[in-house]
């Protein structure tokens, strides 16, 4: 498979499916239970939309049926007649099955089949992670109107990225302020459908507690808007390394973003089907701690003592400051930064900051 710098697929078909030829089947049983279109046409009004639905649809299809295509040459070891269409349906069939990014509604998600139905039995403790994340918005910015993504990680605090932060916030040696005109909100309930702001789930940023030198971290405080909803209790926040960390199973929450400076936007029009900038479940694995020094770019961003975790979940830009929790007790592992197709995606382990003066000054729920 060619590389793809903005693809948010963190790993080839052969690292994430055990047996490919089953997984082939599995993906032409989907395709033969899909229902016929109805011979019945749409009211006037609703044929454009009905239109287009269709035609996605039919998109969709044929781009898994290549997949389908690429997965039996793979398993053949016939990787070099893998060709463009069969190599990105090999992508599309990683991303829409092995590691989907599944739509957040209402604060809940779909029931899933093959290796994730695992999360339906997981779900009340997934809708709790859910309730605590949030995209990071701003205004008064002159070409954003949201960042990036927080979780609630104290009483009143919230984690991110650094890069995240500096869109609205700027340092001066002795602390963190806001830039000039510009604010920022934590809003808990950005989803597909769901009008910005609804249900009172917008929290104010109200202070930079800080930013990280070393780690791309940032901390700020928020409190709600007047009659509004009052703040969930915080995610419990890793305080030990976890057992066992390669091929854990662990999950994002955050807000894939379109971005046509680095994602290629055909490819991820016909994955993502148009939905960006809302909140989705990003189920996928850990991998390793990694030292800094190994990784491509990596100055200043890993935890302390130098490492970064790896993981493989599905990962677009709006993902930057999004909690990667262990699927096994519902613990923040790491706040996700960035990633490198082929290589992975990379988060800061938690479990390593109990002592950072920053991490302490903030008094995290660590557990």
């Amino acid at each position: 498979m060619g590389s793809r710098n903005g693809s948010p697929v963190a790993a080839g078909p052969a690292e994430i499916f055990t047996d490919l030829r089953a997984e082939a089947d599995r993906i032409r049983e989907l395709l033969a239970r899909e229902v016929p279109e109805s011979d019945v046409e749409p009211p006037p009004e609703e044929a454009p939309a009905a239109h287009v639905a269709r035609h996605a649809e039919e998109e969709r299809a044929r781009v898994l049926a290549a997949g389908a295509r690429g997965l039996e040459k793979l398993a053949e070891g016939r990787d070099d007649e893998i060709g463009d269409d069969e190599s990105f349906g090999l992508e599309a069939i990683v991303l829409l099955t092995g590691r989907p990014a599944i739509l957040v509604q209402a604060g809940d998600f779909a029931p899933q089949e093959g290796e994730w139905a695992v999360l339906d039995g997981h779900r009340e403790a997934i809708r709790e992670s859910i309730a605590r994340v949030g995209r990071v918005d701003v205004s008064g910015h002159l070409s954003l109107d949201w960042v990036g993504t927080g979780f609630l990680v104290g009483a009143d605090v919230v984690m991110t990225n650094r890069h995240v932060a500096v869109e609205f916030a700027r340092g001066d040696g002795t602390g963190w302020t806001f830039r000039p005109g510009l604010g920022a909100a934590l809003d808990m309930a950005r989803e597909f459908g769901q009008l910005p702001g609804a249900g009172g789930l917008t929290y104010a940023v109200t202070e930079v507690v800080g930013v990280h030198d070393e780690v791309d971290m940032a901390l700020l405080r928020v409190a709600p808007a007047p009659g509004g909803q009052p703040l969930p209790t915080p995610l419990a926040v890793a305080a030990d390394a976890p057992a066992d960390l390669p091929g854990r199973q662990v999950y994002v929450v955050g807000h894939p973003a379109w971005d046509g400076r680095r994602n290629e936007p055909e490819s991820m029009r016909r994955i993502f089907m148009d939905v960006y900038n809302v909140k989705r479940l990003q189920p996928g694995a850990a991998n390793q701690l990694l030292p800094t020094g190994d990784r491509p770019g990596a100055a200043g961003q890993g935890g302390r003592g130098g490492n970064v975790m790896t993981h493989d979940c599905s990962t677009l830009g709006g993902n930057s400051g999004s909690p990667v929790f262990d699927l096994a007790d519902h613990r923040v592992l790491g706040l996700h930064f960035g990633g490198r197709y082929g290589f992975g995606n990379y988060a800061v382990p938690l479990w390593t900051m109990p002592d950072d003066p920053l991490v302490g000054r903030a008094d995290l729920n660590f557990v």
